[in-house]
Parts: structure tokens; sequence; C-alpha cells
């Protein structure tokens, strides 16, 4: 293997964005201002050294905000939740910190406004992810999945009916392209976001993806198995018929991956940290690689705020401190 590869390049942009960042931040924050334990419905987000990393500082992990003991402080993840989650919370009388993506909030707030508008809600995207479950709970009666282009064939909705259409923030832009020109196609007066709802970072992450292919022969996607934008970023270089995988670090990186390979493209999902790409980086570096250099070095300088709630508790801290 290391005689025959020659070069690794690294995709850019690539690994946290502004989102994963807020999020990630909160939990910490949240544990240097109430101590331990704190609370987490979901991960918050998805990558499995994120989420042990947190869990050794700390944090503890649950499926439902039923799980929390009654007065304690929860993080709901950057996915976001649905409304009767923050009414159980609160019925339990906890703590709360939203720590959902600003970007995925637009898109429950959207939903939620066409749904009391009277229009039937069309939310492209896959089914069981904690994103589409968050935004299918602001009008469950109102939204209806729609995951492909064989599934807007076969909506039965009649022509002139009241439609809108929103999209969940991590999915493949050409995929969702297409299925937003079928929707179109059927249904000429359906309503659209003002602005796309495939958040900055997933398209940038695709895009960079896409303007590096030409240049190499295998790409490697640090991510979890459970991120969206990650596994879309495989289906990207599939797409181009480049070969890619999926691995959560360098322990995953199969050599018969490879025989025949020159030129090895890295990029990280949205929820990946860089000491990950590193760790792949040394890797290749340990097993004879010698350049390993920046495709294209783009800065996307997106920052949020720490959720409202935490930015005032900190602040009071900080005055009594």
């Amino acid at each position: 293997m290391a005689a025959v590869v020659k070069k690794v390049l690294l995709a850019s942009p690539r690994g946290y964005c502004a989102g994963v960042e807020r999020a990630v931040e909160t939990v910490e924050k949240a544990l240097a201002l109430y101590g331990r334990p704190i609370y987490v419905r979901k991960q918050i987000v998805h990558n499995l050294h994120v989420v042990r990393d947190l869990e050794a500082s700390g944090a503890i992990f649950v499926d439902e905000e039923t799980e929390v003991p009654e007065g304690e402080t929860v993080v709901f993840s950057a996915h976001g939740v649905a409304p009767s989650v923050h009414a159980n919370a609160e019925h339990r009388k906890l703590n709360t910190i939203d720590a959902t993506c600003p970007l995925v909030t637009k898109v429950h707030v959207q939903a939620r406004r066409y749904a009391a508008d009277g229009y039937t809600v069309l939310l492209i995207g896959h089914e069981g992810h904690e994103e589409v479950v968050g935004t299918m709970g602001e009008a469950p009666g109102s939204i209806v999945l729609v995951q492909s282009v064989e599934d807007v064939h076969a909506l039965t909705f009649a022509t002139g009916s009241r439609l809108a259409y929103v999209t969940q923030t991590t999915l493949s832009v050409d995929e969702t392209a297409e299925i937003i020109t079928a929707l179109r196609d059927r249904y000429p007066d359906i309503h659209a976001p003002k602005k796309e709802d495939i958040c900055y970072a997933t398209s940038n992450r695709q895009w960079a993806v896409k303007e590096m292919l030409s240049e190499i022969d295998l790409l490697l996607v640090i991510g979890s198995r459970n991120s969206s934008n990650s596994n879309r970023l495989v289906e990207t270089a599939h797409a181009a018929g480049i070969a890619a995988h999926l691995i959560d670090d360098e322990i995953e990186i199969d050599e018969g991956w490879l025989d025949g390979v020159e030129i090895v493209g890295i990029t990280s999902g949205a929820s990946a940290p860089e000491r990950l790409v590193i760790r792949v980086c040394d890797w290749f570096r340990a097993h004879g690689v010698l350049t390993i250099e920046p495709y294209r070095l783009v800065d996307e300088g997106v920052e949020f705020r720490l959720p409202t709630e935490l930015r005032r508790e900190l602040a009071l801290a900080e005055t009594q401190g």
C-alpha cells in the first residue's frame, strides 16, 4: 500500500458546522455551570466519539425526556424535538436547554406556519431520522413524509390542493432537487420556502467533495453510521463512480480498499471533530504516505450563539461569581 498511495487530499470545508459546535459547547458549558450529571436527550450530535467524550465529562444520554429524573437539567439535541417533548419536560419540572440547530428551528417554524394557514405540508426527508420526527411533531395531522420521486408519484392530492413543502436540513442536494422538481411538475402551485432548507454546511461539504472527485481514486468520509450528512457524502462520490467508505476513525480503514489507489481524498461529516481527521492523516503517514495537503481552503465563517436560556444562566453566574 505504501508504495502505491502517493498523496492524500483534504476536502474543505469539512467537519464541524456551526450548529454542531453550538450543541457540543452547550453540553460542555452546562456541565461547567451545573456540575454532573447533565442529561442529554438522544445523541447531542450524531458522532460516536463526541458522545463518548461528553459521557466521560459527566453527560448522561437518554432516549426520552421521560427518563430524566424530575427537576434535573436536560439538553435537547441539535436535531430538534417535537412540541410534545417540551410539554413532557415541563410536566416533569425539568430545567431544559434547547440546543436545536437554528436552521432546524427554521424548518419547524415554516412547517408550523404552513399547517396553521391550512396547507398540507410535504416534508422531504428520511423516515425515523430525529430531525424528521421532531418536524412532523409540529403538526402531526398536516405533514406527509416524502422520501423519493416514487413517493411523489404515489401522492393522491387533487390538482389545486393547498400544498407546501419543507425539507430535512441534511439531505443530498441533487436528490432533493429531483424530488422538488417532481413535486412542482405534479403540483405547480405548491408553496416553497423562501430559502432552501438544506443547510449551508451540508451543501458546502457535498460541493467540496464534488470538486475533488476528479483528482482522487478513493474517498474516505469520517463520520458515524447514523450521521445523515456523512452518508450523503459517500453517496455523492458513488454517484460519480468513485469508491467511497464511511469510517468512524482510522481503526476502520481496510488496507484492501487502497489496492491500486494513488490519491485518497478525505472529508468529514458536520458532526465529526477535526482531531479524527488528524488521526486518519497520521495513519497514512505511518503507512508511508509523505504528501498530505488541502485540496482547497474555504472558511465558512458561520457562528451561532448559545441557547438563550444557557446564556442567561451563564451571565447570572458571572455576576454572582
